[in-house]
């Protein structure tokens, strides 16, 4: 069957021509979808008949289809009494088919297609707004910007395998995503102290997948290698624990996943990402299980990243690709002085970068110390430049192979499943220009650039900050004390309000994300209404009743009449606690019940404070009550 279907439209088949030809050669393709993303990362979906379409090619490519504001997420931008807003089909990137299984075709006897059209939003006409347009343009001025560079400081060409700007044909920024989710039986509900001891144990990372995982992740495979998406592998992760095995089949799966892929151009991986997480959660539904892409599923149990990756080479007049973040000589140096100004500039400016990468409550569930969460803004080269690092502990890492030059690139730690990737990139190869233009400036070796990253706190430097360290080649979590990270690296934030805080705390660092207007202050602004508004919602109306629930499931088990006076003790403790959070009185209001009025107050910074303090008072009452529980006889 999947020899019959057609999964994808190249981009450098969208003629009018090309497209008719191949939408009437698959009438099962009933179907045309806009896929356009809003400032906080959701995308369009519209299901547009294909004769609409092929009723005037040339007007649709041209002029999409019209929606409103109140469809897609831009405050400050497109409100209820200024909402035309038009879908404009992107013909720079491919094209995928997203075919329901569920749905067969009548007259081919194949599943029916909706041809999935990455777009651009445009605001009345006038302006182009939005996560894709973002990124497209962050990628322009990016390019611009570096080329300009280069040819106002020459030095650098002694550290790069040709000799001039006037030798580069094009420059391309190359990106990847690693996606790692959880699959489970659907109303099963995660036993947490099974999850930790196998954690522990590691007793699931990169074992075999049985039953209906592995089906539906080879079946998963399979599907996105028809769309040339280049997967270059499947694995179980850390999280989990063993399916158990039954008359009717596999029950009981809770399991931790990864799918990687190889690099595209920053806006077609982004697009990917998008795509890939749909044809997962579609294809493991299909074989009965459930998909969730949350940071943190299940609290104290390994949570799920998204693993960014950022690249720049140049493609050369003589037909040569050259990586530029590549030493020269890379027996010698890490990275070539392109390389460590784009590393430098990322970790100057994270700060900034965070809010737009971690805009959910349940990010900062994973963003804790442990579980290989990269909590510190720093990076590892490498013991040596004959060992490339893999330490899993830095916010930043570098990987690189002696034998391979195009492989240097950047692995970016925090995004998580549900990060806007548009908005990462974009921000990500913004602050490399910052970057790039202190050390080309400066005409910096790479051996002194090398110093730079490898300074000492306290120590001054051209670029860098004084009382930061910014390379770390051990265990970020073992090897120092929560006083010392905080000294050394940084403060993580601990909510979205607090990383949303950072634009205002760094203001220098803020412009860097203005740069070349790919962000304009209204678009940052809009993303900042947007994630307020969804943060605040979100905790009040979803998080404090999810906690309440949690205490509520506390409850007293042992008989007063016949216990140990410890089980009495014990749940003194535990009831008083529970009391404090979810109990109101006459005369007094509960845990809970202030930080609802603090955030119908619109006082975000009590309401922060207060979301994090409800949040350590749960953990130590469900780790009291496990204690507790374990010790009663029923």
């Amino acid at each position: 069957m999947l020899d019959k279907m057609l999964f994808t439209i190249p981009a450098d088949k969208h003629s009018a021509e090309e497209i008719t030809a191949a939408l009437k050669a698959h009438p099962e393709i009933r179907y045309v979808s806009l896929a356009a993303a809003d400032i906080y990362g959701n995308d369009t979906d519209e299901k547009i008949p294909v004769r609409v379409m092929l009723s005037d090619v040339d007007k649709f490519l041209e002029e999409g289809q019209q929606t409103d504001g109140s469809s897609v997420l831009l405050p400050k931008i497109a409100d209820i009494s200024d909402a035309k807003v038009d879908l404009i089909p992107d013909r720079d990137v491919n094209w995928y088919v997203d075919y329901n299984f569920a749905n067969v075709d009548d007259e081919t006897g194949l599943p029916v297609g909706s041809l999935r059209i990455p777009a651009f939003l445009k605001h009345n006409n006038s302006r182009d707004v939005g996560s894709r347009v973002i990124l497209r343009d962050a990628v322009e001025v990016f390019k611009a910007e570096l080329l300009r560079m280069l040819r106002e400081n020459p030095y650098v060409f002694e550290y790069l395998p040709f000799g001039s700007v006037d030798d580069i044909e094009d420059l391309q920024l190359t990106s990847a995503t690693e996606i790692e989710f959880y699959v489970k039986t659907p109303h099963d509900v995660a036993d947490k102290d099974r999850l930790q001891v196998s954690q522990e144990l590691k007793e699931q990372y990169w074992k075999r997948t049985l039953g209906p995982v592995r089906t539906a992740m080879e079946r998963t495979l399979q599907l996105l290698d028809c769309y040339g998406l280049n997967i270059e592998m499947g694995h179980k992760e850390v999280g989990g624990v063993k399916p158990e095995l039954h008359k009717g089949g596999y029950e009981h799966i809770m399991e931790q996943l990864e799918i990687d892929f190889r690099y595209s151009t920053a806006l077609q991986a982004a697009d990917n990402d998008y795509f890939v997480r749909y044809m997962i959660k579609d294809e493991f539904r299909r074989h009965g299980l459930d998909v969730t892409f949350m940071s943190k599923p299940v609290e104290g149990v390994a949570g799920s990243g998204k693993h960014t990756h950022f690249g720049v080479a140049a493609t050369l007049k003589d037909g040569r690709v050259v990586n530029l973040f590549t030493a020269l000589d890379a027996s010698k140096d890490y990275l070539s002085p392109l390389g460590y100004g784009a590393l430098m500039g990322i970790l100057k400016n994270y700060e900034v970068i965070s809010p737009l990468a971690n805009c959910r409550n349940n990010a900062f569930q994973r963003l804790k110390p442990g579980f290989e969460a990269p909590v510190s803004i720093c990076t590892a080269l490498g013991h040596s430049v004959e060992k490339p690092s893999r330490n899993r502990t830095v916010l930043l890492g570098l990987i690189r192979d002696i034998n391979s030059p195009l492989a240097t690139r950047f692995e970016m730690r925090a995004p998580n499943p549900k990060s806007n990737t548009y908005l990462v990139l974009a921000a990500g190869y913004l602050a490399m220009l910052d970057g790039l233009e202190a050390v080309l400036k400066a005409k910096k070796t790479p051996e002194e650039l090398c110093a730079s990253v490898s300074k000492e706190y306290g120590q001054e430097d051209f670029y860098l900050e004084k009382d930061r360290v910014y390379r770390a080649e051990n265990n970020i979590f073992e090897d120092y004390t929560q006083e010392e990270r905080l000294k050394l690296f940084g403060k993580c934030p601990g909510t979205v309000w607090e990383n949303l805080c950072s634009f205002k705390e760094f203001p220098e660092k803020y412009k860097v994300l203005l740069r070349g207007n790919a962000f304009a202050p209204i678009d940052l602004e809009s993303f900042e209404a947007s994630v307020v508004e969804q943060w605040s919602l979100s905790l009040r109306d979803r998080l404090v009743p999810q906690m309440a629930e949690r205490v509520h499931d506390m409850k007293k088990v042992h008989d007063s009449s016949n216990c140990k006076q410890l089980d009495e003790q014990r749940w003194a403790e535990i009831n008083q606690l529970r009391k404090d959070l979810i109990q109101d009185g006459l005369h007094h209001k509960c845990f809970l019940s202030r930080l609802e009025d603090a955030l119908d107050a619109g006082d975000y910074n009590t309401a922060s404070d207060m979301q994090i303090a409800a949040q350590e008072s749960i953990e130590k009452l469900e780790k009291l009550y496990r204690t507790y529980r374990k010790n009663i006889l029923d």
